[in-house]
């Protein structure tokens, strides 16, 4: 039976096949992890080496400098992971060892020794690598071509991510920042074992997903493991290549979060709350609560837009949100100029409001909704079929690209001041959309109908959308 078979037979629960909550646990648990182990990671560095809750005592720019580093690395490592999937292993084994390398990392992060905090880091790095591109790309095998309900799958399964992530800024940077750092780290490696056992539990609905093509049956992909690619496929990876400017810039000021917004959050934010102080690693768990309850809702918006008629291209989107996402910067920069009004914060008086960090973050997530998942469809949509897994690196690659440049960003913050860094990656997100909009409809020639031909395969337009209404 080929592939194109099994997903038509795929069992479904509210509209989509079961295997996309399968890998959407699997993703959650794993974010969770890393996005818990994110939330304290820059904190436990620049902490005092003495006190109840040391950490390893490093400047603001040292630690920004080793965070733009790892988080460049982690996504970087997903072009080979993705390599190795599709020359090896294929995605579903792939993402099963990336799942052990990333339980190994962060039970040796919950050691107290430096040995142990590189090697944990290390072995993250490869697990995030084995793991992230290509659980991504089973997502979208989960869907024939022309399926509609593609794009709303993807934000399905993007809603997990940030379910994790939601919940690890909460949890494991409470645990982190009052009980010890490394309790912290441990918690985060107790999740990412409870999401590789969901996995293994739920192998059943991942039977025709994920293979290898090497030994696949189908001779249709046979052949496309083998023929060259055709002109089409060139000039898709040419504007796939494009999209991916978007990405860098895009993530390169998203990326702050972790880094500069979170410094700012626990030295210049002044975080009483009736009488108590909020951690400042809980600022992190916004973005993931806005996307939990936003997610659906912008799905909808663009999905009532294509149905009028409207231009709703991933293109166009993708450009959006960075413009959106950049325009948040400017409650950073109103952030920065009350901060200048009113000084340190001494006895619970002075330093910026919280509530700017809130607006910032709210436009940032709006941005993203706009962006990431729908450049995770994208790319199933015009990878060729032999290199999906290998694209879909390429894309993280290009994420870890932007991360580093999120830490050059932080760490030019010491000497040129937050106003500054702020209200220029506010400028130059607003001024590279507009010029990237301007060739918008030249680029998306170039995809030769790759998006024309969506349908519904249930002869519904909406059912692909009723998670919305639910």
């Amino acid at each position: 039976m080929t592939n194109s078979v099994k997903q038509a037979h795929q069992k479904e629960l509210f509209g989509h096949p079961v295997g996309l909550y399968v890998l959407f646990f699997t993703e959650m648990w794993e974010r969770f992890s890393y996005y818990g182990m994110r939330a304290i990671l820059v904190l436990y560095l620049v902490a005092q080496t003495q006190g109840d809750n040391a950490g390893l005592g490093w400047t603001n720019g040292e630690a920004l400098s080793l965070y733009g580093t790892y988080t460049m690395l982690v996504y970087v490592m997903s072009i080979p992971g993705g390599w190795i999937a599709d020359k090896f292993l294929g995605q579903k084994k792939s993402v099963l060892y990336g799942g052990i390398l990333l339980v190994a990392g962060h039970s040796v992060l919950a050691v107290e020794e430096m040995w142990a905090f590189y090697t944990g880091l290390g072995l993250i790095i490869a697990g995030v690598g084995m793991l992230k591109p290509n659980i991504s790309t089973m997502v979208g095998g989960l869907y024939k071509q022309g399926d509609i309900r593609r794009d709303k799958g993807f934000t399905i399964f993007y809603i997990g991510i940030n379910v994790g992530a939601f919940l690890s800024s909460l949890i494991v940077g409470y645990v982190g920042e009052v009980h010890g750092w490394h309790y912290g780290f441990g918690l985060a490696g107790i999740g990412m074992a409870l999401g590789l056992l969901q996995y293994l539990v739920g192998q059943k609905h991942l039977a025709h997903v994920g293979n290898f093509l090497g030994t696949s049956e189908n001779e249709a992909e046979k052949e496309a493991m083998k023929k060259p690619l055709t002109k089409i496929e060139k000039d898709r990876i040419v504007v796939l290549f494009i999209s991916f400017l978007l990405v860098i810039v895009f993530w390169g000021a998203f990326e702050q979060a972790g880094g500069l917004m979170n410094i700012y959050a626990a030295e210049k934010t002044n975080r009483m709350l009736m009488g108590w102080e909020v951690p400042a690693s809980w600022f992190q768990s916004l973005n993931a609560m806005f996307i939990i309850f936003l997610g659906t809702l912008v799905a909808g918006y663009w999905a009532a837009r294509k149905l009028k008629g409207k231009v709703s291209t991933s293109l166009f989107k993708m450009i959006i949100g960075l413009i959106i996402m950049g325009a948040g910067f400017f409650f950073m920069t109103a952030a920065a100029a009350e901060f200048s009004a009113n000084g340190p914060i001494e006895n619970g008086v002075g330093g910026s409001a919280m509530y700017w960090l809130v607006l910032a973050y709210l436009f940032h997530t709006i941005g993203e909704l706009c962006i990431s998942p729908v450049a995770l469809s994208y790319i199933t949509k015009l990878a060729p079929l032999k290199y999906a897994s290998l694209m879909m690196g390429v894309y993280f690659a290009m994420t870890g690209f932007g991360n580093k440049l999120a830490g050059i960003l932080g760490e030019a913050s010491e000497s040129l001041g937050e106003y500054t860094i702020f209200t220029g990656i506010a400028v130059f997100c607003v001024v590279f959309g507009l010029l990237v909009m301007i060739f918008r409809k030249k680029l998306e020639l170039l995809t030769h109908g790759a998006e024309d031909n969506e349908r519904d395969i249930n002869d519904d337009l909406t059912e692909g959308f009723e998670l919305a209404d639910n």
